[in-house]
């Protein structure tokens, strides 16, 4: 089975759009508990709740990683992103029996990319992404790293990256926009 999450209800068929690959695809992961945290951007959430006007491609924000049996680890990289994130953000995880692989050079474990449409065979509605996630969480099939639980290297390097991402966000005023409202601390000088 392949899952595929969207804000998007009542899909039959799957259409590829083009994709950080710089060509049109569709992404599915075997595993449905992964394709929980594409049911909202972080980045696109929060300028739409500021009133951030923005008319382009959003850009993403996707702090995550696998531990080594591969299950999925989303990590807080500021305190309660996750609930503020997902909280109250409902969408459809779509299901799909067939899926013709695109070669794309994919190294997120568990996914797969198509270049061709894709028929829905099943759909979930999902009414609360974080009430989801959390359920994950507590059925062992995910790990979140919350932000008070990380290291000082680990919030060291948090400082870093965001400090890094902003100086080289120049064409994407949405992320900026985004970082300079989660990470107001790290940036009030820039």
């Amino acid at each position: 089975m392949f899952y595929h999450a969207s804000q998007i209800s009542g899909l039959v068929r799957l259409e590829p759009h083009v994709s950080e690959h710089g060509e049109p695809l569709i992404y599915f992961s075997t595993k449905r508990e992964n394709v929980l945290v594409y049911l909202c951007n972080a980045v696109e959430r929060y300028a739409r709740k500021t009133g951030f006007a923005h008319d382009g491609a959003w850009q993403t924000w996707g702090p995550y990683g696998f531990e080594p049996d591969g299950r999925l680890r989303l990590e807080e990289y500021y305190p309660n992103a996750l609930e503020r994130t997902y909280r109250e953000v409902s969408g459809t995880i779509y299901r799909a029996e067939q899926v013709t692989p695109a070669d794309v050079g994919l190294s997120i474990p568990d996914v797969v990319a198509s270049r061709e449409p894709v028929a829905v065979t099943g759909a979930e509605f999902v009414s609360d992404a974080y009430e989801a996630i959390l359920e994950a969480e507590r059925e062992g099939l995910i790990t979140i790293k919350r932000y008070e639980t990380l290291s000082e290297a680990k919030k060291a390097w948090i400082i870093r990256t965001v400090r890094d991402e902003y100086a080289h966000a120049g064409a994407h005023p949405e992320y900026r926009h985004f970082l300079r409202g989660m990470f107001p601390d790290i940036l009030q000088d820039l």
